[in-house]
């Protein structure tokens, strides 16, 4: 009986410990992201640009291996501008810099697109751990030419109504 509490309390032990060591390693990196950047021609955005300020949280250095993304079909993203950033961030240390663009392709629908960019890194030789991540959001809305030709076919509209209701 008493080599089954030791086992039990040993077990105990090591799962304190594991669990412990994973909760330090966890998100040591804070991305604050900037109010994108919209990018285009004549009313129409091609693309938007995060800035963000990456912050190493942890009392340890933190290497940044890597990047993974996703967002909404059909946006995409472009992560081209973190490989400007530092290969490390060292204890309280931070970043601030173009992060990731996401590029509309022309003809996207209106809407809200949601995504998330995180940082892969953590230790020298960590390809897998996430050190941070963040979430974002991308609006498309109608460029101001197609709204006034809408709104000029409209009152159009009203003002034929008017008329025809007036005789």
């Amino acid at each position: 009986m008493k080599s089954l509490k030791s086992l039990l309390v040993l077990s105990a032990g090591v799962a304190f410990f594991l669990s412990a060591g994973a909760g330090a390693r966890a998100d040591s990196l804070s991305i604050v992201l900037a109010l994108p950047f919209q990018s285009g021609v004549e009313g129409l955005v091609d693309e938007f640009q995060f800035d963000a300020t990456v912050t190493n949280e942890s009392s340890q250095t933190v290497y940044l291996n890597g990047d993974a993304f996703s967002v909404d079909a059909p946006l995409a993203v472009d992560d081209s501008p973190f490989f400007a950033y530092p290969l490390s961030l060292g204890a309280g240390d931070s970043y601030t810099g173009p992060l990731f663009n996401v590029d509309v392709p022309p003809g996207a629908p209106q809407g809200l697109y949601a995504g998330s960019f995180e940082i892969i890194g953590g230790g020298p030789t960590d390809y897998t751990d996430v050190a941070g991540a963040a979430d974002f959001n991308a609006q498309i809305t109608p460029e101001p030419s197609s709204l006034l030709l809408m709104a000029s076919g409209l009152a159009g509209l009203a003002a034929t109504l008017r008329r025809r209701l007036a005789r």
